[in-house]
């Protein structure tokens, strides 16, 4: 279900904060503020995020209410912003992606930017009325990157293939070159002399350092421009200088390092190529979902079928759709009736049935008869856009452990070139120190060479420093990751919104679901009908029917279809009210009706009593009993049941045996709440609860569990969902883009919960390994390095290898079975 367009999500800036606690200050007030949902004061970056309710409160009194605390509201501060995700090129490592998200963070009028170097994207909220598109991608470009706007970016698909096309035709003209100078070292050093060899391999290695490398030197020029040194840096100091250095060779008789310097370029292109292949096979999640759309579609026109592209759809349009085509976009059923295969939506395996008054969804296939189908939704409202939305969304955030990598990553560069110089220094300070260490390496490692001098020592050994380092692999740890994570979850209907939600779901200890259309289908039926002596059925259904008909709540909507079922024709309501936590009441044909329960009835001193062992027998069985009365007489009850989900019982249970405690928040009376919870296993039953009061029912269960999530339908939830540590929507087809939400569970059945936490688990399990890993690698190899212990080109290789095994790690991801396991079975 779709959340209501009264609430309002805005940015603006704060200033006159002095720490941190000016910002918790604030953050208290506002969210004890009847109205606002949910409020975050960034200290660092002096932004707030309000999410409020229009209706009960303004924007102007969240303002009026930050400047009476003492601080200033920025004057940019419209309510009005925008959210996009951009690609970014000519980012070669983390840093330089750390470069890329400061600066866009620091520029006037953008609320918040995160960059995700994996996918070269940036997600950036901003301030259209301050700050455009245009001059964001002009200091980007200043930087030495280009920002693609929107318009300007191709098929993701066609763009991720051009580059591995790209990547590996430069890999395999530097491999060329490279395997040429390495087949005459072989030839000169190990059979005989070959006249003009030094010659030969400058030549040979020129193409390599000034053509196929010469990107890696002008992104080093300009991050050194920058004042941000990255990963490119390191390669160029690594190949470059001894590459110069070597043309010496030309004037004095000194070693050279020629084959040095091409073979850390060429293995630096090959690390490089496999890189951007498996990052490319990492997004494979949002290319399937743009590949799943339907090209063109088939209209009625004057009663004459056309064929047009999906691009021109408009809503209103008829389509025909045949067995075996897909659904170009989201619609209603107008006429026919067929088994569809939304598989690529809800992760169901097994085709739904659809006909007249149902909704269907893009790109889903029609599997069985014809249908027509009127457009309801197209370009970026549809469903497919949506999924496409929220998992860029989910992939260019943050998980929090990823910021101390990021911080890390920024000090890292400039470290590697302290160490490296020191390491340069220290050879030729203490020689025989350095030399002792390296005699004992030469007695099982046979590329060390003692016999080297001092300086060549003190070059090779820093030089192997440089080239070691990896920074990629950090920075590669968590966003790779939660492209996968984030992919499968889209594949099996549960879409993240952000990186947080992943890394807070796996320690959730409790969670509590809303009943109506969370643990109960949400289509309630009525299933019993106590009449007071001398009064008809009908009579009672005509007065329930007809006031519960002005209703929109779903217990009201199964009386006024029971009614219709009956034929009964309603009447007319004046003077309509509905009593929050109690009931409604009106005049019908100038008689005062009320419906509702007991509060209700004794608030107008009606007599019910004579039938309170009936209201306690429906009660115990887990159905809603509401009275009629007209005027001060009681006529009836109508007992409405809302039926389970086919696997409440088993998820809750499953949920239970993962050490999860359940609790469910209901308005209805305790005795009914108590029955369904007794039914389906909850732990804690929470009844009588009025909408306004679930907010603090959450807060009391994180007194007690810290880690609480909330299940519900992000509507009259929508408070509770931003409250909890975790918000899950249940979302039903079209209606998936929930606000209020952390996850939202297309399908709307609860085994996606256990998935979800399982894939977080799995997720968060991935980054942790990752970044264990690349610091592993660097903590062990730059001190072998330091000591002379490891040849630079082994040093280029092995560089490769961590950020591949970082990527390759994440993508093991796919083998997780997330499935509950009563659904294995």
């Amino acid at each position: 279900m779709a959340q209501s367009n009264n609430i309002e999500k805005v940015s603006f800036k704060v200033q006159g904060m002095s720490c941190s606690s000016c910002a918790a200050g604030i953050e208290r007030k506002l969210n004890k503020t009847e109205g606002v949902i949910g409020a975050n004061i960034n200290f660092a970056v002096e932004k707030a995020q309000v999410e409020f309710d229009k209706d009960k409160i303004t924007l102007e009194a969240i303002m009026d209410i930050i400047t009476s605390l003492g601080y200033v509201v920025s004057a940019e501060a419209s309510g009005q912003q925008e959210k996009k995700t951009l690609k970014v090129q000519g980012m070669t490592c983390s840093a330089c992606a750390n470069r890329v998200e400061k600066t866009m963070n620091k520029m006037e009028g953008v609320i918040s930017a995160s960059v995700n170097f994996a996918v070269e994207k940036v997600t950036v909220t901003y301030d259209p009325t301050v700050i455009r598109l245009t001059e964001m991608k002009r200091k980007i470009s200043a930087l030495g990157y280009e920002l693609i706007l929107e318009e300007e970016v191709k098929e993701e698909a066609d763009e991720d293939e051009i580059k591995v096309k790209k990547a590996k035709k430069t890999m395999m003209t530097s491999l060329i070159f490279t395997g040429a100078i390495m087949g005459l070292m072989i030839v000169h050093m190990f059979m005989w002399p070959i006249p003009g060899y030094f010659l030969m391999t400058v030549v040979l290695g020129f193409p390599i350092i000034f053509g196929t490398g010469l990107h890696v030197h002008k992104a080093s020029f300009k991050a050194l421009k920058n004042k941000s040194p990255n990963m490119d840096v390191l390669v160029t100091l690594g190949s470059l200088p001894p590459y110069l250095i070597g043309l010496l060779g030309f004037i004095f008789p000194i070693q050279t390092f020629i084959e040095m310097a091409t073979t850390i370029m060429s293995l630096h292109l090959v690390g490089k190529y496999l890189e951007i292949r498996a990052k490319g096979r990492a997004s494979q999640a949002i290319k399937k979902l743009l590949q799943m759309g339907a090209k063109t579609a088939k209209i009625l026109v004057n009663g004459e079928e056309i064929e047009v592209s999906v691009k021109e759809l408009q809503v209103g349009d008829i389509m025909v759709i045949r067995p075996g085509e897909k659904i170009p976009t989201d619609g209603i059923v107008i006429d026919g009736n067929s088994l569809v295969d939304e598989s690529m939506a809800t992760g169901e395996s097994m085709p739904v049935k659809r006909e007249k008054g149902h909704e269907v969804i893009g790109a889903t296939l029609n599997k069985q008869g014809r249908l027509k189908v009127e457009v309801t939704k197209v370009g970026k409202d549809t469903f497919l856009s949506q999924v496409i939305k929220m998992v860029e969304e989910c992939q260019g955030s943050k998980v929090p452990i990823q910021e101390f990598a990021d911080r890390v990553t920024g000090y890292f560069v400039p470290v590697i070139i302290l160490l490296t110089i020191g390491t340069f220094v220290s050879f030729n300070l203490f020689p025989n120190f350095h030399r002792g260490i390296i005699e004992w390496g030469a007695n099982f490692l046979p590329w060390v060479n003692p016999d080297l001098t001092p300086l060549t020592l003190a070059f090779v050994t820093s030089t192997a420093v440089l080239v070691i380092a990896c920074p990629c692999a950090l920075g590669l740890g968590t966003p790779t990751a939660l492209m996968v994570g984030s992919g499968i979850g889209a594949e099996k209907g549960i879409l993240i919104r952000n990186g947080e939600a992943v890394q807070t779901f796996k320690d959730v200890k409790a969670i509590a679901f809303d009943k109506t259309g969370t643990i109960t289908k949400g289509k309630p039926e009525v299933t019993d009908l106590v009449t007071v002596e001398g009064i008809k059925e009908k009579e009672v259904l005509y007065f329930a029917g007809s006031i519960e008909n002005a209703s929109e709540h779903p217990l009201a909507h199964a009386i006024v279809e029971k009614a219709k079922d009956q034929q009964i024709p309603l009447g007319e309501v004046k003077d309509f009210e509905a009593i929050v936590g109690m009931g409604v009441v009106g005049s019908i044909d100038g008689t005062r009706i009320l419906v509702g329960n007991r509060k209700l009835m004794k608030e107008n001193n009606i007599a019910y009593e004579a039938y309170e062992e009936e209201l306690v027998r429906l009660e115990e069985e887990a159905k809603t009993a509401m009275m009629i009365a007209q005027d001060k007489k009681l006529l009836g009850i109508v007992a409405v049941a809302d039926p389970l989900k086919e696997d409440s019982i088993e998820a809750i249970r499953e949920l239970e045996a993962m050490g999860i405690i359940t609790a469910m928040i209901t308005g209805d009376n305790q005795r009914t709440a108590a029955a369904i919870g007794k039914k389906v296993g909850i732990s804690h039953v929470i009844a009588e609860v009025l909408p306004d009061g679930k907010v603090e029912e959450v807060v009391r269960l994180q007194e007690k569990y810290a880690t609480v999530a909330m299940v519900g339908d992000g509507i009259n939830d929508a408070p509770a969902l931003k409250q909890a540590n975790v918000g899950i929507a249940i979302g039903t087809g079209t209606d998936i883009a929930i606000e209020a939400a952390d996850v939202t569970l297309v399908r709307g059945e609860l085994s996606g919960i256990i998935s979800a936490i399982k894939l977080s688990r799995a997720t968060f399990r991935k980054i942790k390994e990752n970044y264990f890993w690349a610091w592993f690698y660097n903590a062990l190899a730059i001190p072998v390095a330091m000591f002379g212990l490891l040849h630079p080109m082994i040093g280029a290789a092995a560089m490769s290898i961590s950020s591949l095994n970082v990527v390759y790690n994440s993508l093991r991801l796919k083998k997780v079975n997330i499935e509950p396991s009563y659904k294995k079975a």
